[in-house]
């Protein structure tokens, strides 16, 4: 992982990539893409919920030059791996990484919008397999050059584009979160989403009070081989069966945790289906209560609604690991941290602490100190900064 990405950098493995596209170093453009960190809200995007996800300064950059053909060239600086497809006859899933390209070409153009060919560079200080959204940023990346700067497209419809490309091609069924806030990101603040309306407001954060930490575990996970989708059965059928109590109950948006406790005492859902229910209706409560606490500067609620939070998923909803609950264990026994969770998908990945500022280095040395030993696995810890979404961008 790069953490400083360099245009000139880019443009000279464009160059060497393909000398006859990049014919001059003002040809190039760039590209950039956040990833993002969800401050609360897991597994509420897919069942019509809320969620308090920012996007963040560790991103995903391409530097390309526009051609007059219908191909694609990228390459990659992360792994050296490159890849190519045709416009006009897109390859079938199955392609590896490249499936995230073509599915974002494949969705841009059943929407009717005009792409151009490109060769491009990818570079990346973002974490693969993380939790941070990797795999939004490089759709939104690869969205933002195929349609070319002058494109007047809505973010918001981009990311929804972004959202059926990995729904339908490359065949994870993820909600609109991730692709929303990489395409919405907006600079010292986090985003509140409604995902059944996709209305939005940005949240103010308490940037002076607390920093905002991410700490990997090392642990990565394939979002599409992890059992994301299995909880996304489980929740639909809890709402099949809280249907047969009270038909205007479309999702588990609609449900509280009455009716989810009646449906098992009913023998409408198994226990598993039970919990898993619990777990996205509390964690619906717990988004709107810590957007107003983190608003009113109410640290004290917003570390309880983390904590809250970590449990279900790890007791309730059962996407936690060892490696994220002994993250959060060093974290919250470390002076100076205000709240700790598992944030993302789960199955290994990040989690995101809030941290009086003096804290960060002491954080950073309890983890290194003690996670490796307990573990065997290696660590990263970073701060990150709430930032502005997908889009071009004049290297300085």
């Amino acid at each position: 992982m790069t953490n400083t990405l360099d245009p000139d950098r880019l443009r000279d493995r464009l160059a060497a990539m393909d000398s006859t596209a990049a014919v001059a170093a003002t040809s190039v453009e760039f590209v950039r893409s956040p990833g993002r960190v969800n401050l609360i809200g897991e597994y509420t995007d897919v069942n019509d919920g809320f969620v308090l996800p920012a996007a963040i300064d560790r991103e995903i950059r391409i530097g390309f030059v526009r051609t007059d053909d219908d191909r694609i060239v990228l390459h990659r600086s992360d792994t050296g791996d490159s890849g190519e497809f045709s416009l006009s006859d897109l390859p079938t899933r199955g392609q590896g990484w490249l499936d995230y390209a073509v599915g974002t070409a494949w969705a841009l153009s059943d929407a009717g919008l005009r792409l151009h060919g490109f060769r491009g560079v990818i570079e990346t200080s973002l974490p693969v397999g993380a939790g941070l959204s990797s795999s939004a940023a490089i759709e939104l990346a690869i969205a933002r050059a195929l349609l070319g700067r002058d494109a007047d497209v809505d973010p918001l419809q981009l990311a929804r584009i972004c959202q059926r490309a990995e729904n339908q091609f490359v065949g994870v069924q993820s909600g609109l979160m991730d692709q929303f806030a990489v395409a919405c990101g907006r600079s010292g603040e986090a985003l509140l989403l409604d995902c059944r309306s996709a209305e939005w407001r940005p949240v103010a954060l308490p940037l002076a009070e607390v920093s905002l930490v991410v700490c990997d575990t090392g642990s990565p996970r394939e979002l599409a081989k992890s059992e994301y989708n299995v909880r996304r059965e489980q929740c639909e059928a809890a709402v099949a069966a809280l249907q047969r109590m009270d038909p205007s109950v479309t999702s588990l948006r609609d449900a509280s945790p009455a009716m989810v406790q009646a449906a098992e005492g009913d023998g409408l859902i198994d226990a598993v289906v039970a919990r898993r229910a619990r777990h996205v209706v509390s964690e619906n409560a717990r988004v709107i209560t810590t957007a107003a606490a983190l608003e009113a500067g109410d640290l004290a609620a917003v570390a309880d609604g983390f904590r809250q939070s970590h449990a279900s998923l790890r007791g309730d909803f059962e996407v936690s690991s060892p490696a994220l609950d002994t993250m959060v264990e060093i974290a919250v026994g470390t002076p100076g941290v205000i709240a700790a969770r598992m944030t993302g998908a789960g199955f290994g990945g990040c989690t995101i602490n809030l941290v009086r500022p003096d804290a960060v280095e002491r954080l950073s040395e309890a983890v290194e100190r003690d996670y490796a030993t307990r573990t065997g696995l290696t660590p990263r810890v970073f701060p990150v900064m709430p930032a502005e979404g997908a889009g071009f961008f004049e290297p300085g």
